[in-house]
């Protein structure tokens, strides 16, 4: 009798003993399949929604000055249809100021301009010299974000047509990578997209120069028709909106 009440109680002990192993299995199975189901896969970051900007680059006499100035006439820029977007400074000449504005209409902002208000917004900012202003439309973007830290290029320069030179633009995306340049936004001009705008940041700046100089890029400049020597404005970002 006693004998029998022990193997009852040995054989319940293993039995239960099985019943959690095979529990615990299943449910560290469970665990897993609803980790692997919970990846998210990363997020697309290219934008090719045309939009049009308008770019101001021009020097001032203190930026800090300039700045605070800048910040005072928000509505007026609103009021004609423009909206602050990037604010950088020259790399090489801190006190060359460039900034980059969203367009809603085209014709307001050209118009907005030649406007003597805006003349007269710059000269109280202590704006000295001229100002280039380009009117552009960007045709892709990766919105990707970087540190403001990183240098950055805006380059210009004309091609034969504008398709042709885009494919091969776009054949070079991998050498650009490779030489530490990482392309941000490809743009024309509003009115002729014989003229090219391009946005890079220089992840790798010792690559980057090296590669301006390179053989391989001038082939490249050359396989998509790109005329005469491109311009080109090494920035830093100040603010972004």
């Amino acid at each position: 009798m006693k004998r029998s009440k022990f193997t009852g109680l040995l054989f319940g002990a293993a039995a239960a003993f099985f019943l959690a192993s095979c529990g615990g299995r299943g449910s560290n199975e469970q665990t897993n399949t609803d980790t692997t189901s919970a990846v998210t896969p990363p997020a697309n970051t290219i934008d090719t929604t045309p939009q049009n900007t308008m770019t101001v680059i021009h020097r001032v006499a203190n930026f800090a000055k300039w700045k605070a100035s800048y910040y005072t006439y928000d509505s007026m820029r609103s009021a004609n249809g423009v909206h602050s977007f990037v604010v950088a400074r020259g790399f090489t000449d801190s006190n060359m100021v460039m900034v980059v504005v969203k367009v809603d209409d085209m014709a307001k902002a050209k118009a907005f301009a030649k406007d003597a208000s805006l003349k007269k917004a710059m000269q109280k900012g202590g704006v000295t010299g001229p100002a280039t202003i380009s009117f552009t439309m960007d045709t892709w973007r990766d919105t990707a974000f970087l540190s403001q830290d990183i240098l950055r290029a805006k380059t210009t320069f004309t091609v034969k047509d504008w398709d042709a030179w885009l494919k091969v633009y776009e054949d070079g995306m991998q050498e650009r990578t490779d030489n530490g340049i990482k392309v941000k936004v490809i743009s024309h001009d509003a009115d002729d997209d014989k003229k090219v705008s391009l946005i890079t940041a220089l992840v790798d700046t010792a690559k980057a120069f090296a590669y301006y100089k390179s053989d391989a890029l001038k082939k490249r400049r050359e396989a998509g028709g790109v005329t005469g020597e491109p311009d080109r404005f090494l920035f830093k970002i100040v603010a972004r909106y």
